[in-house]
């Protein structure tokens, strides 16, 4: 309950799951019942979407001008900074909704562009359903794996795996969601288990290599601090090198 509630919480979760049920309607209004059989199709190209995101946008190099390094804070470099900031579990509204909407329209053109009369009822399957429901899942596991609760099996393994990605090499495990793990094997971002022991704490984990007193970030820590309720005691302990 405390992550459905956390969750339900958040306006970007209820947006999503608001574009899922406008999907379910164009879909049923459409009349064809094999389009439902699209909407499994959402669910890998949303796995690819969350790493692709994760991996060449949310991990950008720091840019050096300051309103730009605070758009990456607020998409994702914040929540490595305050892992444990609830109010930086969740993707951002400026990334979720404009990425949905490039897709749904991307989807759409290109079955279109192949004359599918149903083109649209198409990508409400893949995108809205499929990707809007796997999308809901990612936030469901990536909260999930920050919170101390009761957790089963599967929920335990997404578990370690982001954690390895939090604190012992941000640079591998991109994916979040049950089941994207076979994503970073094939793109080279897994770690095994005895390379893990093997290998050194990366520097400045939790500032993605940055220094963490980097003026950059103590800029942006002030900056949003009221947004996400951080301390002046937590800005302090977060500069100390």
């Amino acid at each position: 309950m405390q992550r459905l509630r956390l969750m339900l919480g958040h306006h970007t979760i209820l947006g999503i799951a608001a574009g899922v049920c406008i999907g379910l309607g164009i879909v049923a209004n459409a009349g064809l019942p094999w389009l439902w059989l699209l909407t499994l199709l959402g669910v890998p190209a949303q796995m690819l979407n969350e790493y692709n995101l994760h991996r060449f946008i949310f991990h950008l190099s720091p840019p050096q001008r300051q309103w730009q390094f605070d758009l990456l804070y607020r998409a994702h470099y914040g929540h490595h900074d305050f892992p444990t900031n609830r109010t930086l579990f969740f993707a951002p509204d400026f990334v979720v909704f404009p990425v949905l909407v490039i897709n749904f329209t991307a989807i759409w053109a290109l079955l279109a562009l192949f004359g599918a009369d149903w083109a649209f009822a198409g990508a409400a399957a893949i995108v809205l359903i499929g990707g809007g429901m796997t999308f809901l899942a990612y936030e469901w596991f990536h909260a999930t794996a920050h919170l101390p609760v009761r957790k089963t099996a599967i929920e335990r393994h997404v578990s370690t795996l982001h954690n390895q990605h939090h604190f012992r090499d941000f640079s591998r495990w991109f994916h979040v969601t049950a089941g994207g793990e076979i994503i970073d094997r094939v793109m080279g971002t897994a770690i095994d288990r005895n390379d893990l022991k093997a290998q050194q704490r990366i520097e400045f984990i939790r500032t993605l290599g940055m220094r963490p007193d980097d003026p950059r970030l103590v800029a942006a820590r002030h900056r949003f601090a009221d947004r996400y309720g951080l301390t002046a005691d937590e800005i302090a302990r977060a500069a100390r090198a």
